[in-house]
């Protein structure tokens, strides 16, 4: 058989057991799987008496050209979005329940309605508008989120300094003195010293053959893309937290305004049976019993209070301020809009729009690049290094023929053996990737929970408004019933008391259940995202300066 078409046989080989491996799934930069492959074809070829003149070194060829074509371990496929069309096993209704005008109405949710970035101008509050723009300049986890993101970008830059090759300049003097009496220092029998300046210049490059660079920038890219959407995290959970802590402090002066209401309606009870007293109509056990109600309404009112104050200071916190230094803007609920219009995202998009979503499929990115790069650990390592030098003793020599040298290397290391490390250093990486996987899994199952969650909990915040709107209207106007029935001494003091505990609950209910529509309004822009695909202050990335390359201070 003629060496031409023996080398033709050897690449049909190589290209069947790639074709096997291919069909079962693997990547061809699996330099293991490739060699099972090549001994499987070829035990195949020799039983049927057809491996002729097939040599191991001419497989070994083939599966370097294969190497030298292809980058090592698995190309990265985003994950596709979960095969789902709704959040909840029902049908969403268009609209949830609405009571009246004003904060008892209706909120309608339109599928495929885009966020803003600013998505807290929904409630229309000026206040709450200029405390969040104050909390995103001044928080110290959005500065430190940043600062992180700089440090990954900057890594990434390091690393692809590995396509270039190292060029490292030098100069060398040394004088030297000799015994005379042996033999001259130098070609100058009249001086004892010798004086030899080297300028010389190493240049030294590894060729990205097998692409452990191109996997480690891949990687490093990847870490990068999770600290961009970690700094979109950090900007949509401080903004959801600034939300919700206004929103509770409208909640707090709410409850307090309406247990203030329900004191002064007691004082004023009070003073009603302590006139009946004077004239008999009513028993001092009856004033005792208005008395005791009136303290326990009073009661409520101090830890109304402090939850208050310790709200203001959660806000002045996520302003990137010290408690001394409080921050001006105060809310009450009655200076908040509910949103007519909700969105509600297709579950496809939801994988787009959530930063934890895309932080975690960077994460998956990374940890399959780092496969190649435990692959690549495994195969050849080529290094070329050059050096070029001329020594002189005077400068009347310099870059003279005889003054020039020059060195050239090339050099090629094989792991043979190491205690098995580099494999199981691949299957590690291997098992890091099945673990992000999980965990990616995991965290779009959160993700689709949450918006589950929130709009389950809107459509049922809007009938908890309804019902307490109803409540409270009922139980103000018992109340005036019972308190013109007291004064005509229809009704007793138990009645009466009776009555003003209904109304407080009703009151406070009503409270509690407008704050909740604020605030699952708030969580479901958190739950889809928050925008921050809109948003249009997202920093860019340093331009290179050669100033900044020179520089080797530390910059102020």
């Amino acid at each position: 058989m003629s060496r031409k078409s023996a080398a033709a046989k050897r690449v049909r080989l190589f290209a069947d057991a790639m074709e096997m491996e291919a069909g079962q799934g693997r990547m061809p930069g699996d330099i293991d799987a490739i060699a099972k492959a090549i001994h499987s074809k070829r035990t195949e070829l020799r039983t049927n008496g057809k491996c002729g003149a097939i040599g191991f070194a001419g497989m070994a060829a083939a599966l370097a050209c294969n190497l030298l074509a292809a980058c090592a371990g698995p190309d990265f496929v985003a994950p596709s979005p979960p095969n789902v069309t709704g959040y909840t096993k029902e049908s969403l209704k268009t609209s949830s329940a609405s009571y009246g005008s004003g904060q008892g109405q209706g909120q309608r949710f339109v599928e495929k309605l885009d966020i803003a970035g600013q998505w807290w101008e929904i409630f229309h509050s000026r206040p709450l508008n200029d405390l969040v723009e104050d909390a995103l300049k001044h928080n110290p986890n959005v500065q430190a989120a940043q600062a992180g993101l700089r440090v990954a970008r900057e890594t990434t830059e390091a690393q692809k300094g590995a396509y270039a090759p190292t060029i490292t300049p030098g100069y060398n003097s040394f004088t030297q003195r000799a015994s005379t009496i042996v033999s001259p220092p130098s070609s100058n029998p009249f001086t004892p010293y010798l004086t030899l300046d080297t300028a010389q210049v190493d240049v030294s490059y590894t060729p990205d053959v097998f692409g452990l660079v191109r996997r480690e920038v891949e990687t490093d890219e990847a870490l990068a893309a999770v600290q961009q959407f970690q700094i979109e995290a950090t900007y949509l959970t401080l903004t959801s937290n600034v939300v919700a802590a206004a929103i509770q402090e409208a909640s707090l002066r709410g409850q307090i305004a309406a247990t203030k209401k329900i004191v002064a309606i007691e004082i004023d009870l009070l003073r009603l049976l302590r006139i009946q007293k004077k004239l008999g109509q009513v028993a001092e056990a009856d004033v005792a019993l208005q008395e005791a109600a009136l303290a326990q309404a009073e009661e409520t009112l101090p830890p109304l209070e402090k939850q208050l104050a310790q709200q203001r200071d959660l806000l002045t916190a996520l302003a990137g301020r010290y408690p001394s230094e409080e921050v001006a803007q105060k809310f009450t609920l009655e200076s908040l809009n509910l949103p007519h219009e909700l969105p509600v995202s297709l579950p496809s998009k939801v994988v787009e729009q959530r930063p934890d979503v895309r932080a975690a499929s960077a994460t998956l990115h990374s940890t399959s690049a780092a496969i190649g790069v435990a692959i690549a650990n495994r195969l050849p390592v080529i290094n070329l290094t050059a050096n070029m030098a001329t020594s002189f003793d005077n400068l009347g020599l310099l870059f003279t023929p005889n003054a020039n040298a020059y060195l050239l290397t090339a050099a090629v290391a094989q792991p043979i053996f190491n205690g098995f490390t580099l494999y199981h250093k691949q299957r590690a990486a291997e098992a890091a990737y099945n673990q992000a996987e999980a965990q990616y899994r995991s965290t779009v199952i959160t993700a689709f929970q949450n918006v589950a969650d929130t709009l389950r909990a809107i459509q049922a915040d809007a009938r908890a408004m309804t019902a307490s709107v109803k409540a409270e209207d009922a139980a103000a106007k018992s109340l005036a019933i019972v308190r013109k029935q007291l004064e005509l001494g229809q009704v007793s003091t138990l009645a009466v008391l009776t009555t003003q505990q209904t109304y407080l609950t009703a009151i406070l209910a009503r409270v509690q259940a407008l704050a909740n529509r604020y605030a699952d309004t708030a969580a479901l822009f958190q739950a889809l995202g928050g925008g921050w695909w809109n948003r249009m202050d997202i920093p860019a990335q340093e331009p290179f300066d050669l100033a900044d390359v020179l520089r080797v201070t530390a910059p102020k």
